[in-house]
Order: structure tokens, then C-alpha cells, then sequence
């Protein structure tokens, strides 16, 4: 199957997707915060927060692996995005390792299906243009390599969003 059919972007509430790992745009603490982080901590319930304070925290660009609890998805992969400072700061390596590190989490996990939010263009302020160029190269790059993972889904939250997804896809 060629990779542009194993991507897809869909306007969804990501805590509802029906995937192996959901990954969470989280804060370094991993214990929880604003947007797409609270709404999944909220639907994961209590054990994701316990689960998370035994992890310790996750440095910007890498990630870390936790159970899905109540949510449907059996994983949640945590990344933490770097925060926009105009992109002169690292912001684009830091956010391409985000993608690169999760998906290589999953493919140690087992997993098939993957579902991204986009990561850091909440709070964190990173435009989403770039953003979503960044996400499609750097899982094109990762699913050329390594045919383990047959579905990542992009999930948008809003109109906005969804098109600089599409568009990025192509």
C-alpha cells in the first residue's frame, strides 16, 4: 500500500478515535494542562495522571509511552512540542523529533494505528502551516522505512486546521 493511503486527516475529537495509541501534544511535567492534553487526561480518567507522575516528565522532542486507560485507544504516546519563538530556536528539529520519536515508540509497542494532534500549535503557538508540513514529511519519511504502522490519522480540531492537513498532504 503506498504511503499517502496509510495517512489521512479527519476533523475529530481525538480521545474518541478508535486507534492503538493516541499521541498527547503534553507539557514536559506530563501531568496535564490545556487543549488537547486536558481533554485527553479528562476522557483517560485518574489512572492516566498516576501513571504519568510515575513516568517523571518528558523533555521537548521526545516521548514517553503510558497505558490508554479509559480511553479507546490501549496507548497514549506523550511528546512534548516546542514552543514558537519565530523558528529561529530549534523549533522545527524539536517539533520533526516529536514525530520521529513517537512513531518509533509505536513501533516498539505494537502498534498499528496512530492518531496525531497538532502538536504545538495550541498554547504553544506554532503555526500550522509549517506545523503540518513538518508532521506529513516526517511520517512519509518513517513509514517509507518501516511498513509496521498501516494507519496515521491527523486529527484536526476545526476547519483551519483540518485544511493546512489536507493541503499538506497533498
Amino acid at each position: 500500500m503506498p504511503v499517502s493511503d496509510r495517512m489521512l486527516a479527519v476533523d475529530a475529537d481525538i480521545t474518541g478515535l478508535r486507534v492503538d495509541a493516541v499521541v498527547n501534544a503534553a507539557n514536559a511535567s506530563l501531568l496535564g494542562g490545556g487543549g488537547v492534553d486536558g481533554a485527553i487526561h479528562r476522557a483517560a480518567g485518574p489512572g492516566l495522571l498516576a501513571e504519568c507522575r510515575r513516568v517523571g516528565g518528558c523533555p521537548t522532542g521526545e516521548a514517553r509511552i503510558t497505558g490508554g486507560h479509559a480511553l479507546p485507544a490501549r496507548w497514549v504516546i506523550h511528546t512534548v512540542g516546542p514552543v514558537w519563538h519565530g523558528g529561529a530556536s530549534g523549533e522545527p528539529d524539536l517539533l520533526a523529533a516529536c514525530y520521529r520519536n513517537s512513531l518509533a515508540l509505536a513501533v516498539a509497542h505494537g502498534v498499528h494505528s496512530i492518531a496525531f494532534p497538532a502538536i504545538s500549535c495550541g498554547i504553544y503557538g506554532y503555526p500550522i502551516e509549517q506545523a503540518a508540513a513538518i508532521a506529513v514529511r516526517e511520517t512519509t519519511a518513517f513509514l517509507l522505512a518501516d511498513a509496521s504502522i498501516e494507519q496515521v490519522i491527523f486529527a484536526a480540531f476545526g476547519s483551519a486546521v483540518l485544511d493546512a492537513y489536507r493541503a499538506a498532504l497533498g
